[in-house]
């Protein structure tokens, strides 16, 4: 095991201090992904919330694993299990764990510049807020088969009609790429795996949602609370994605946001900014306490 090196930027927590915030993490974690994990024991799918677990892979084990960061120091803790996990190394005090930084970068280091393209440059660029959820209308435009066993709530002609009665400007590619056949030739875009740090931009819900995905494949550099909070933010922004969409979800106790409707593009025009200023925040967070340029 090699030695962290000791720069004037570690902090150094207490024993007492770093176990605290781990049982803090841990308890959050479990209330986050109760209802998920009792579902899953039950055998039960769940059209909205699945997604934050099958699209985003993770389980929910990766969100109870806290890790306090890069450039941070744990006292005492060489004789716990972490001292095992990838990604730890002995720190500058006797019995002392750090996370290996350099170690990450030195093997991982084209993923982790992607990463810090993604979330500098999106948060770099101005929002755009005139797409109103409409990715979610085209992936069943025109399409008698839909990926959600719910019923469409104007019905398929009802639904076709709002996409023709609408422009489709969706920039980002995890969401363009599952348009039906017919409404991919109307998108004002035509976004690829490579121009993804070029289109991705604040206002897109889907953007947002991937900040989570950043932090998890950042591991150990990323602050367990800070993890947990891209984790709300994916949970709240996937609310309003499917609000918006054209599924008649009510049974499930979600009401539309009838983007349809003047009234509808407003409210969601108005989280939409809400969900980006959070997303904004969080890439400026998780850049701050990784320091890519430190590595």
């Amino acid at each position: 095991m090699s030695a962290a090196l000791d720069t004037p930027t570690v902090t150094r927590l207490a024993r007492d201090e770093w176990r605290a915030r781990e049982a803090a993490h841990e308890a959050r974690a479990d209330a986050l992904t109760a209802e998920h994990r009792e579902r899953a024991a039950r055998g039960e799918m769940h059209p909205v919330w699945d997604f934050l677990f099958t699209y985003y892979s993770y389980k929910p084990a990766v969100l109870r694993r806290w890790h306090p960061g890069a450039g941070v120091e744990l006292a005492d803790a060489a004789g716990e299990p972490r001292a095992g996990w990838r990604w730890y190394v002995a720190g500058s005090a006797p019995g002392s764990l750090a996370v290996d930084r350099a170690g990450f970068a030195a093997e991982k280091g084209s993923l982790a510049r992607l990463i810090e393209i993604m979330l500098r440059r999106t948060a770099e660029r101005p929002g755009r807020f005139g797409c109103f959820g409409l990715h979610e209308w085209a992936m069943v435009y025109r399409q008698r088969e839909h990926r959600h066993p719910v019923p469409l709530r104007l019905g398929q002609d009802g639904t076709d009609a709002v996409v023709d009665a609408h422009e489709l400007r969706c920039t980002h590619y995890d969401a363009f790429r599952f348009f039906a056949p017919d409404a991919a030739p109307l998108n004002h875009h035509a976004p690829t795996r490579d121009t993804q740090p070029v289109l991705d931009q604040p206002g897109c819900l889907h953007a947002g949602m991937d900040v989570y995905k950043w932090a998890v494949k950042l591991g150990p550099l990323v602050p367990g609370e800070v993890l947990l909070d891209t984790f709300e933010l994916a949970r709240d922004i996937r609310r309003l994605d499917m609000e918006a969409a054209p599924y008649d979800l009510s049974s499930w106790g979600f009401a539309p946001v009838r983007i349809e409707t003047p009234e509808g593009k407003a409210e969601y025009v108005r989280r939409q900014r809400e969900f980006a200023e959070r997303g904004n925040a969080l890439r400026r967070r998780i850049l701050e306490a990784w320091d890519p340029a430190a590595a």
